[in-house]
């Protein structure tokens, strides 16, 4: 009898992971990072939706129930579940609303200071040493001010509201997003890659945001995420002071300032949006730095 043949059939190998679903499978092994993640989401859908979540108007003063305290403290009632200010508005509605007008300043801030970074980043790279020495030093002489001094000093100058918030706190952090893009910036221009690209012809403009800066994007895109945390804090420091947004907005560092004579004898009206900006800010830092982790492959689990 003649032997059997053996055939080998080929084994079809699996496909490899989409982008997407390799930056979630790296994102994901950081377990605070995910429950940051799905806190600041749920804070983001409060901001969204607080018209409708809000049990009352943020400004609606309600007489009868001055300083009522929380539904679970004594003499609390269902009516407002975590009490109400010194006059009478109901804290929830004031919490939920303000998480709009904090995620608004701080996504706010990222956003402008992210673009502006990017154009300024570039131009020290591509436009010159003139360029780079001016803009590096004006970021310089950003930088040498302290934060919260520098925002006071925008915010005198051009009065406290809420837009002029955002503009002092851009300005504080512009700094940042400049200098770590003029660095990525001037890092990939000297790979093989730019140099095929020039000699190839392509133009100085697409060379710069087509083939440069995709690959200036990860580190930008974690200092972006970061820096919402950091803008939100800023306001609400600004808030405190009471050169942020002005009342009856309801922000919460406004919020705080307008408790702090009451620390004493009604704690919940601090301890409420201090625990707002606490729970918010480390939620952003924590998504954050699984968001670096995911775009940096040597911060990866192996």
């Amino acid at each position: 009898m003649a032997e059997a043949q053996l055939v080998s059939v080929p084994v079809a190998s699996p496909a490899p992971p989409s982008p997407l679903r390799a930056f979630w499978q790296a994102f994901s092994e950081n377990r605070g990072a995910v429950a940051g993640l799905v806190v600041v989401s749920i804070v983001v859908l409060l901001a969204l939706f607080a018209d409708w979540i809000a049990p009352h108007s943020p400004t609606e003063q309600f007489r009868d129930a001055i300083r009522a305290a929380p539904a679970w403290a004594d003499g609390g009632s269902a009516r407002f579940l975590l009490g109400t200010d010194s006059l009478g508005r109901d804290m929830l509605s004031r919490l939920i609303h303000g998480a709009r007008v904090s995620l608004f300043i701080g996504l706010s801030v990222m956003g402008v200071s992210f673009v502006i970074g990017v154009l300024l980043g570039l131009a020290c790279a591509s436009l010159g040493q003139v360029v780079d020495v001016v803009v590096t030093r004006v970021m310089d002489l950003i930088m040498a001010v302290p934060s919260l001094v520098l925002a006071i000093l925008v915010v005198a100058v051009l009065g406290p509201n809420l837009i002029n918030t955002i503009v002092a706190v851009t300005i504080v952090y512009l700094p940042r997003y400049v200098r770590l893009l003029r660095a990525s910036a001037m890092a990939e221009l000297q790979k093989d890659y730019v140099t095929a690209a020039k000699v190839a012809g392509v133009g100085p403009w697409r060379l710069m945001f087509t083939t440069v800066l995709p690959n200036c994007l990860a580190p930008l895109i974690v200092q972006a995420a970061l820096g919402v945390s950091d803008a939100i804090l800023e306001a609400a420091a600004l808030g405190f002071l009471g050169l942020g947004a002005q009342p009856p907005t309801a922000e919460w560092g406004t919020m705080l300032a307008d408790a702090r004579e009451f620390i004493r004898s009604d704690p919940w009206l601090v301890t409420l949006p201090g625990l707002a900006i606490l729970t918010t800010v480390v939620s952003i830092n924590l998504a954050g730095d699984g968001l670096r982790d995911a775009l940096d492959p040597k911060m990866r689990k192996t």
